[in-house]
């Protein structure tokens, strides 16, 4: 029997049609390189997810990627509701939370993209820059509540230690390994966000604030340059050293990649999506090859790419 064959124009007609009936929103199905999608971010790190989105849109132009920065425990519980579909935190998520997403058929992925620090800046004015671990320690605990116990001729009196906000990672971090569940002590207290921190110390000679590395690392970034006016960053000494008699480290770039500097930790990225879809497809730029880059660029440091430990001009002051 003969066959008959269908002329390419007609048959490209029938593909269109089938599409269209398919695809009655008129919209393109998502890819891992096109779509409009949602994200979560601990604001710690909103200079680098605001470099990677913009990046990564300008190489996938139907890519479109919306970021929400809050809280590190609010971008958790975004991830678990389902209300963004890929986070960038500082910590994988727990058994429970785990479980949880279990009981929606829900499988997290993680990865780890970097290693950041947690910075402790000081006013401008404030002419006690190096910080023993164990004063750190006690300025987060209360022992330590006045510039006096640091420095005997200090004249700036009550220590006022200011956190970006008591759900953030940066929180957490010093909580757990200072506090231990403990009570707050009341010479700790939290504004909004890493900016109002910065802000705060610029005007208060005695105050202390703790941030992300993040906002104040990148050079080439204006805004992270605009932060550090007026205020110094601490160099920390390594724990132990409770006669200040060795080293002290800021939180540069080659220091916590080698680990002198005390106050490390890593940044993950956790994806809850089901398909390959732009999450997916942005979870894997931030841990391939150009995100990396980045991440070397914003002075952190990258998990899958090796730092060259190379003498450091001070940009922090």
């Amino acid at each position: 029997m003969e066959k008959k064959i269908v002329p390419p124009n007609v048959l490209f007609l029938l593909l269109v049609l089938i599409w269209g009936c398919n695809n009655n929103s008129g919209q393109l199905e998502e890819t891992p390189t096109r779509g409009n999608i949602k994200i979560g971010a601990d604001e710690s790190f909103q200079l680098l997810v605001d470099t990677e989105i913009s990046t990564f849109e300008s190489l996938y132009k139907y890519a479109h990627i919306k970021p929400l920065y809050k809280p590190e425990a609010e971008v958790i519980a975004d991830l678990l509701n389902d209300s963004v579909r890929m986070v960038v935190v500082t910590r994988t998520l727990t058994q429970q939370e785990n479980d949880y997403l279990m009981t929606k058929q829900v499988i997290a992925r993680s990865t780890k993209i970097a290693h950041d620090g947690v910075a402790f800046i000081l006013n401008g004015n404030n002419p006690d820059t190096n910080l023993r671990y164990d004063q750190v320690q006690g300025i987060i605990q209360g022992t330590i509540t006045n510039w006096k116990q640091i420095n005997p001729k200090s004249s700036l009196g009550e220590i006022v230690t200011v956190f970006d906000n008591t759900k953030s990672g940066n929180f957490r971090f010093l909580q757990e390994l200072f506090l231990k569940g403990k009570t707050v002590p009341k010479t700790l207290f939290a504004v909004k966000n890493n900016p109002e921190v910065l802000q705060y110390v610029q005007t208060k000679a005695n105050a202390i604030g703790v941030i992300g590395v993040n906002w104040i690392s990148d050079k080439n970034d204006t805004l992270s340059q605009k932060f550090l006016k007026g205020v110094k960053v601490a160099a920390i000494g390594r724990p132990g050293d409770t006669q200040g008699s060795g080293d002290f480290f800021k939180p540069y770039q080659a220091y916590i990649a080698d680990v002198s500097y005390p106050f490390i930790r890593d940044v993950f990225a956790i994806k809850r999506e089901s398909f390959t879809g732009l999450g997916s497809g942005f979870y894997n730029f931030l841990a391939g090859d150009v995100g990396q880059r980045i991440i070397l660029k914003s002075r952190l440091v990258p998990a899958t790419m090796p730092v060259r430990l190379v003498q450091i001009k001070n940009h922090f002051d």
